[in-house]
């Protein structure tokens, strides 16, 4: 039967004349496509299966990748997903195939690539129409049940596609096969050879960054550029890296990331009750978010946060400032996105969830950021006269809203003085009560590997420059998650699933549930985990996360670059591999997350510190010379690149911390952990029997001082100069190597 016989043989009855004809997304462990399991689309996971059945009928394959809490996401489900004629017709002149972006991130890579060069737009939810094969040929984004101004309605989409498909199969053909072949270029001109000597980093080239910054700053408001405004994570992060080393464009970096820093912490953006920041703005003032909060920008925030404060802060916004609101993002994330310990296979260990929705169901009806708006009204009813119409006027809520036509979220667009800090304060836990008893967004509950490598990073960081040791406990108990179940070292695996890992141990991306299931992690994955437990290392001194770190970085340079060039996936399908014109790729622009290999650079830069390994600073090197273009054309989309070349150009400054653990030790390796020098790494000799000395080759041969004191090596290239024993000789000395 081919495609036109099946459009008329099986309208009407949902597509059902075909054998296994079904909606199969019920069993599936990501809760994005658990929200689809109901529609009468006939959708399916997306894997070989799915793409063989569309070449048996002869039909295309419609693509449609969201995430759990994406907004638009559940309103194109809603409009027309649910909708039996539009899915009538999908199901009976198509193959549905449903992706979580977030599980499948090769995938929404290559085919978010696709729609933007087809379509000159991005976003999700993301409609792609591919051949049998995985070759794009026409894409788009949100489609509406109706038609719109410039935007076709979804089944006028759908009849254009399966006209084109039966009548222009040749057009068809050639533009898929025009688009592989234009992607596999774009590969090509990406990739990195990560052997022989590295060009070294310009500082000039940063210098020249920071001024082509400047330039789309909009400094009134914070942050680059206009609405709809994304917190630029890996921005802030370089430019807290510039400013902490003496140049002409320090005092700029220093003044942008204030800025931006202060501008989304005093606004909507921030949730001013509970803490942790949501996905973007839709406006340029920060003032009207869209609600949806994920761990991989709260992560990253927090570890911009903590850099300010370590930085010293400014005038603008005080390092005091900026602590507070790094331990609120912090303390919401462990209360809303950890989940429960995940039994005796990960050793009661807890992680965290991907995302809370943007959306609150009430009543039935996805309405979104239902939780988190309030009106005058409802500020009176809860505070009183004397305090709810103050909050109000303090928190522009307003009677007109600026969400919906009444409601607003709490926005107070400036900081606080004395009086209304103290307000806030009292005020403060009334409003988190009342809002506790509202319908609540619902948690995508899915661990991602890379991600939690990020929380770990940031709260061990977090933990000792704010003092907080319970937020150092909850990186530990994270990473001892990834080691028990998405780590599986060589010769181990899954007994239930029959697999087993690589010679060379295998990273998982996804768990669900205690139980690492689905593809082996990406690039970014292996490189968000080693920087999080070389992290988590320098905290604690714990020998076994630097051999865990190791060994995932082993795996990493085996997976990623056998052959001498560096990419981001390691070829999970087939379909991706074709739509990319045949060529493995790599992307080195951040996204949502900092790029892979730019994550990786920094990964291995810091191994390189604590191991003396020139190979691994060779790589790093060389994936740094994939910055030139990128420095002066898009610096914004190569934040984590310029961060990771500041510390390249800054260091590594290695610290050995050896020496018996007394109050002296805690101190120097204190002011350590404190100080903002982009470059330094800090190895500590544990006396805790876990092996840290035999493991880290910068801590071989240090000694205590001659009379049994704590001391501090510092060096550069494993080369160290005299070993310093106080706090404020270990400061200077810090200051002459930056």
């Amino acid at each position: 039967m081919k495609a036109a016989d099946s459009a008329n043989g099986a309208a009407g009855n949902g597509g059902g004349a075909w054998p296994g004809a079904a909606n199969a997304l019920a069993g599936e462990p990501s809760a994005y496509l658990r929200q689809h399991a109901d529609n009468p689309v006939h959708w399916r996971p997306f894997g070989d299966e799915a793409f063989d059945f569309a070449a048996q009928r002869d039909v295309p394959v419609f693509l449609s990748i969201g995430y759990a809490a994406c907004h638009w996401c559940h309103v194109m489900a809603h409009e027309s997903f649910e909708d039996q004629e539009t899915a009538d017709f999908l199901n009976a002149n198509f193959v549905a195939i449903k992706v979580d972006r977030e599980e499948r991130p090769d995938v929404d890579a290559v085919y978010m690539a696709a729609t933007q060069a087809i379509s000159g737009e991005g976003g999700w939810p993301m409609s792609v129409f591919l051949t049998p094969d995985g070759r794009a040929f026409h894409a788009g984004t949100y489609f509406p049940p109706r038609p719109m101004p410039g935007r076709p309605s979804f089944r006028q989409v759908l009849e254009a596609v399966r006209e084109a498909w039966l009548e222009r199969r040749d057009g068809v053909e050639h533009n898929a096969d025009t688009l592989a072949r234009g992607m596999a270029e774009t590969q090509l001109a990406a990739a990195v050879r990560l052997t022989g000597p590295p060009d070294p980093v310009d500082a000039g080239l940063l210098a020249e960054a920071v001024r082509v910054l400047a330039r789309s700053e909009d400094a009134h408001d914070g942050g680059f550029g206009a609405a709809p405004k994304f917190p630029p994570s890996p921005v802030l992060e370089f430019l807290v890296r510039h400013a902490a080393v003496a140049s002409d464009t320090a005092a700029a970096a220093r003044d942008m990331a204030g800025r931006t820093l202060a501008a989304m912490s005093r606004s909507a953006l921030f949730d001013q009750l509970d803490g942790g920041f949501a996905r973007y703005s839709v406006t340029r003032d920060w003032s009207v978010p869209h609600f949806e909060k994920m761990l991989y920008d709260n992560a990253q925030l927090l570890r911009a946060y903590v850099h300010w404060v370590r930085l010293g802060g400014d005038a603008v916004y005080t390092a005091g400032e900026a602590a507070d609101v790094a331990s609120r993002t912090a303390d919401w994330m462990i209360a809303s996105l950890r989940l429960p310990g995940a039994g005796e296979a990960a050793g009661h260990a807890e992680a965290f969830a991907s995302s809370l929705d943007a959306d609150t169901v009430v009543d039935g009806k996805h309405l979104e950021g239902a939780s988190y708006l309030w009106t005058p009204e409802e500020l009176l009813d809860i505070l009183g006269p004397e305090d709810g119409p103050p909050v109000a006027q303090l928190m522009n809520v307003r009677a007109a809203g600026t969400v919906t036509q009444a409601a607003s979220p709490l926005h107070p667009g400036r900081p606080f003085d004395d009086a209304e800090r103290r307000l806030w304060d009292r005020v403060r836990p009334r409003l988190l009560a009342a809002r506790s008893r509202r319908p609540q967004p619902a948690r995508d509950e899915k661990v991602v590997a890379g991600w939690n490598g990020l929380a770990v990073a940031a709260l061990a960081e977090a933990g000792a420059v704010l003092d907080r040791p319970e937020l150092v406990a909850a990186a530990v108990s994270v990473a001892a998650y990834l080691e028990r179940i998405h780590w599986r070292a060589a010769g181990t695996g899954d007994h239930d699933a029959g697999e087993r890992a690589a010679e060379h141990g295998t990273l998982v991306r996804v768990s669900h549930a205690g139980r690492a299931r689905g593809i082996g992690g990406l690039l970014e994955d292996y490189a968000f985990c080693v920087d999080g437990l070389l992290a988590l290392f320098g905290v604690t001194g714990d020998g076994r996360w630097y051999r865990l770190a190791e060994d995932i970085l082993r795996s990493a340079c085996l997976r990623f670059a056998a052959d001498g060039t560096l990419v981001d996936t390691a070829g999970e399908s087939s379909q991706v591999f074709n739509a990319q014109g045949q060529r493995a790729g790599l992307e080195p622009f951040d996204n949502a997350t900092p790029s892979g290999a730019a994550a990786f650079a920094g990964a291995l830069l810091g191994y390189a510190a604590l191991s003396g390994s020139a190979d691994h600073r060779i790589m790093a090197g060389n994936i740094l010379s994939l910055l030139p273009p990128l420095a002066t054309r898009a610096p914004r989309a190569a934040g984590w690149l310029l961060a990771t070349a500041q510390a390249a150009l800054a260091g590594p400054v290695e610290a050995a911390v050896v020496g018996p653990d007394v109050p002296a030790r805690s101190e120097l390796h204190h002011a350590l952990l404190l100080s903002a020098s982009p470059g330094l790494v800090v190895a500590v000799a544990s006396d805790a029997g876990n092996g840290a000395v035999a493991a880290v080759p910068l801590l071989e041969g240090r000694t205590a001082a001659a009379d049994g004191s704590p001391q501090v090596y510092l060096c550069r290239g494993m080369v160290c100069e005299r070993p310093v024993g106080s706090v404020a000789e270990l400061l200077e000395r810090l200051a002459t190597m930056a």
